[in-house]
């Protein structure tokens, strides 16, 4: 009986070439139109918005036929008198929202965790979540109706009780906390969908174990509940700080009606911008969202480097 000598080798496949592989061709034939699509749409508009900033932008002239200015346009972010305002009704605004959005978001997947009854559940679920799909529009027109100074509902109100009536839109100071409850109202219930969703990933004998034990529901909730969504949580706080420079335009424009007695607390870096660009100062416009982009990848390193300081299981790198 013969033996084969074993020499410990591993024998491989030889991989057939992408050129000659038909079904890899097929494939890309197939995939050649959003290929395509991406590239004409979302390629050579990023490279053409890290050209226009340096450029004296012309419409007439085109991309190409646009002479070529350096760090001209950067210069005006530094001399606008109105610059130190915007940047930081962008800043705070942002901060503020991730913050009082993150808290909510986190309270109200809880109270539906502790929801038994699934019909109740699928209804609270569907109130809380139908405003994120209502247009910015719609929801313009539902503020306006409440704070309107002649026929709003608020007025009618305090009416009735003999006071006088509040003019919301000469008032700059009440905006925030206006604006504040727009954006919680209008995106607590889809973010609160995925803290929710975290939840329900939780072992169960997690929490039979600790009501043996004597833990009332606050306890459980308090530590296992709250524990669990941490990870969830610093995620996207890291996340959302990159749009700490990047304010919604909708909540800010539609909102308060672009009323210019109210831009001392409503005006942020985008809608600047716009009324910028409305006189066709385009290179505005580039140079921002060149500058947005930068200091939002900065913010989204440093979120993440405190992160991942304080708790460096929770970092995303």
């Amino acid at each position: 009986m013969s033996k084969k000598k074993f020499t410990g080798a591993v024998r491989r496949d030889k991989r057939k070439s992408i050129w000659k592989d038909t079904a890899s061709w097929q494939m890309l034939l197939l995939a050649m139109p959003a290929i395509v699509g991406y590239t004409l749409f979302n390629y050579i508009p990023l490279v053409m918005s890290l050209v226009i900033p340096f450029k004296d932008y012309k419409f007439a002239k085109g991309i190409a036929g646009s002479d070529w200015v350096g760090f001209r346009n950067f210069g005006w972010m530094f001399t606008s008198s109105a610059m130190g305002r915007v940047i930081r009704n962008t800043f705070l605004y942002g901060l503020w929202f991730m913050m009082i959005g993150t808290v909510i978001n986190i309270i109200i997947a809880l109270l539906l965790f502790e929801v038994t009854n699934r019909r109740a559940l699928k209804a609270y679920q569907t109130i809380i979540t139908f405003p994120n799909f209502m247009s910015m529009v719609i929801v313009g027109y539902v503020v306006y109706a409440i704070l309107s100074p002649r026929t709003g509902y608020l007025n009618q109100v305090i009416g009735l009780f003999g006071a006088e009536p509040v003019d919301a839109y000469m008032s700059p100071g009440a905006w925030p906390g206006i604006l504040t409850i727009v954006s919680v109202w209008k995106g607590m219930g889809i973010n609160s969908l995925f803290y929710f969703a975290s939840l329900m990933a939780v072992d169960t004998q997690l929490y039979e174990a600790a009501q043996i034990d004597g833990a009332n529901r606050f306890q459980r909730m308090w530590h296992i509940s709250i524990p669990h969504l941490t990870s969830l949580a610093c995620i996207f706080i890291i996340l959302n700080a990159g749009k700490l420079i990047n304010g919604n335009f909708d909540l800010f424009y539609i909102i308060p009606r672009d009323t210019p007695l109210l831009y001392s607390t409503t005006d942020i870096l985008n809608t600047y911008v716009y009324r910028a660009l409305a006189t066709g100062k385009y290179s505005m416009g580039a140079t921002v969202g060149l500058v947005q982009s930068v200091v939002g990848m900065i913010l989204v390193v440093t979120a993440n480097l405190i992160v991942r300081k304080i708790s460096p299981d929770n970092s995303m790198f």
